[in-house]
């Protein structure tokens, strides 16, 4: 059914690498990677994004930051975003993709999932247990 999921968020160096380093563990029979839509492209994942992951068993290591496009968006079975507002600009990127874009935080009363950039550890530490409570909801529904 689902065997390509694409997570997305805006730069494609906080939110999105997390939720997809977590479903590639939580999933790894499915293939997982994740995009931004207005991507830092070239970038790494963010430090602070990083070292939370890292604290939870999570490498973020060797992420590069990539541009949604509406090749990527034809190219997967699933598209996660990580806000409400993000379903709209993933459909401006590509209608054809609206009836499967999803909420990453869907099966977590549909939560969009704070956008933590240049922030404090906190809110990347609160961004990430949002992040890490959707990936566990998918994984069982998935």
């Amino acid at each position: 059914m689902f065997q390509k999921i694409l997570v997305v968020c805006v730069g494609n160096i906080c939110r999105s690498p997390s939720g997809e380093y977590l479903l590639k563990k939580l999933l790894p029979n499915k293939y997982v990677a994740s995009a931004g839509i207005g991507a830092l492209v070239g970038k790494s994942a963010d430090k602070t994004a990083g070292e939370v992951a890292l604290d939870n068993g999570i490498c973020l290591d060797g992420h590069i930051a990539r541009q949604l496009t509406d090749d990527l968006c034809r190219e997967y079975d699933l598209i996660l975003v990580m806000e409400k507002g993000h379903i709209e600009s993933v459909t401006k990127i590509a209608p054809e993709a609206r009836g499967k874009t999803m909420l990453f935080g869907q099966w977590i009363d549909q939560r969009d999932i704070p956008d933590p950039y240049r922030q404090s550890r906190e809110a990347f530490e609160y961004a990430y247990s949002l992040i890490e409570d959707a990936a566990q909801a998918w994984a069982k529904k998935l």
